[in-house]
């Protein structure tokens, strides 16, 4: 195993990680857990419209940080956080394989050694070659890539390529029973006929299954999110019209053994199909599910959306991000809402209940959310893909939002010794794939989405909202 801290370093720059160690240590130690994921809704209905604050109340305003690894400013963070990049394009993973370009969704598990497994979509377009074995479409070069990391002492100590031959994997999600679903956000037909635009496998200690799981659906997919105690899965699809879906496996837990798939009905009195495309806040619905008679349709053929809300099914403009807390999915529209800036919505499975958590009233507030994650105590993090500065925001319980990292990646000319990224600025790429180690949240993983760079972000959490 390899920790890259060690290659290459001055004195000073492993004197100065030695210190970084011992204080994400120190502060791991003092963290505890604050309780689940509280519904917002009780708490801002009929409040005023959500607000962002231009610092957390609690964090403070961001300033720059160093990487721990390269010595560069590559981040803005409050005071008291700290964090190291790793898996940077190009890199030379454990394999023996470059790290693939474009990183996207992400999860963490724990493993049963305390170390930290991670599993790092790359949203890769194009037919230039699988970049690792097991390939679906040898000629198609997006994949997932799986990576170790060690939260006692901040180091991710290895990387390999576990699935290739897909197209744009964007999101996915996490399972129960340690796997990463990857999704392909595209519908596509390969130049040699392979279809593209289903869900794969990737177990965190694996290869991935580079079979893909038709019944799920082929269509432009984006996040999943599974109900730990049914282990039914919950699909967004990034297009518009889009659906929210469902899918009922016949074996919980193995999803291979095929399943239904289903679209979200929102019922009103007339029926038919209802749009949620400019719900604001507050908006409430009773809900039901119709089955998508033909997922895996071929080209010429109608969409699961369009099947589905020509039976009723509820369409929405550009699902995206996904997550599973609180006994309830959450889910983001990026561009949805009165002003066409997103929602977020919640979705209570046991009631059979949605609602629009909060919608953005102008892009000030919040800019075309992606991403969703939430952490071990109960925060809320968005991934913003906006046009004023390429953000990560948190959400408190009181509806505010609040910047918590600004991304401000620029490449120095010359280069950075010992990676292959090209000079220049980078700060305006999206923030993709934030997920916390999962048993106390001491850590914050997210991507830059290019040049390609994984970080791994620690700090006093327990002094603020996520």
């Amino acid at each position: 195993m390899t920790d890259t801290f060690d290659s290459g370093q001055t004195s000073h720059q492993a004197s100065a990680r030695r210190g970084f160690l011992k204080r994400g240590i120190t502060t791991a130690a003092a963290l505890g857990a604050v309780g689940p994921l509280q519904a917002l809704s009780a708490r801002t209905a009929g409040a005023a419209p959500m607000t962002k604050r231009s610092s957390s109340p609690d964090y403070g305003p961001l300033y720059p940080v160093k990487d721990e690894a390269t010595g560069l400013e590559l981040l803005r963070l409050p005071r008291g956080f700290e964090y190291i990049s790793y898996g940077w394009t190009g890199d030379l993973m454990s394999d023996g394989t470059r790290t693939p370009s474009a990183h996207d969704g992400m999860a963490a598990f724990r493993r049963r050694d305390g170390k930290v497994a991670l599993v790092r979509n790359h949203e890769r377009g194009g037919y230039d070659g699988a970049f690792t074995e097991p390939a679906y479409n040898p000629a198609a070069g997006g994949g997932t890539t799986n990576l170790v990391f060690d939260p006692d002492s901040g180091a991710f100590l290895e990387s390999r390529g576990s699935l290739s031959g897909t197209i744009r994997n964007c999101a996915g999600g996490p399972t129960p029973w340690g796997t990463w679903l990857t999704c392909e956000e595209t519908t596509e037909v390969g130049p040699d006929g392979t279809r593209h635009g289903y869900v794969f496998e990737v177990p965190f200690d694996g290869d991935g299954d580079p079979a893909p799981l038709k019944e799920m659906g082929r269509f432009s997919h984006e996040a999943v999110a599974v109900d730990p105690r049914t282990g039914i899965v919950y699909l967004t699809e990034d297009a518009t019209p889009s659906g929210f879906y469902r899918y009922l496996p016949r074996r919980p837990g193995r999803l291979a053994a095929g399943g239904e798939l289903q679209m979200m009905v929102i019922e009103t009195p007339g029926g038919g199909s209802y749009s949620t495309y400019t719900d604001g806040t507050g908006v409430e619905y009773r809900t039901s599910w119709v089955t998508i008679p033909n997922p895996d349709y071929a080209p010429g053929e109608t969409r699961p959306a369009l099947q589905g809300s020509a039976l009723g099914g509820a369409v929405f403009t550009r699902l995206e991000g996904a997550w599973w807390g609180n006994e309830r999915v959450y889910i983001v529209s990026t561009s949805g809402g009165p002003t066409g800036q997103g929602q977020v919505f919640e979705y209570d499975p046991r009631e059979e209940r949605m609602e629009v958590l909060f919608a953005s009233p102008d892009a000030s507030v919040l800019n075309n959310p992606d991403n969703i994650c939430v952490s071990p105590r109960g925060g809320i993090v968005l991934c913003e893909d906006g046009n004023a500065g390429e953000y990560l925001h948190g959400l408190t319980t009181d509806g505010e939002i609040f910047p918590f990292a600004l991304n401000q990646v620029v490449i120095p000319q010359g280069g950075v010794p010992g990676k292959s990224v090209a000079p220049g600025d980078y700060s305006g790429s999206e923030w993709c794939g934030s997920t916390f180690e999962p048993r106390n949240g001491n850590w914050l993983f997210a991507n830059a989405q290019n040049p390609g760079i994984t970080f791994a972000i620690t700090g006093p959490w327990r002094r603020g909202s996520l």
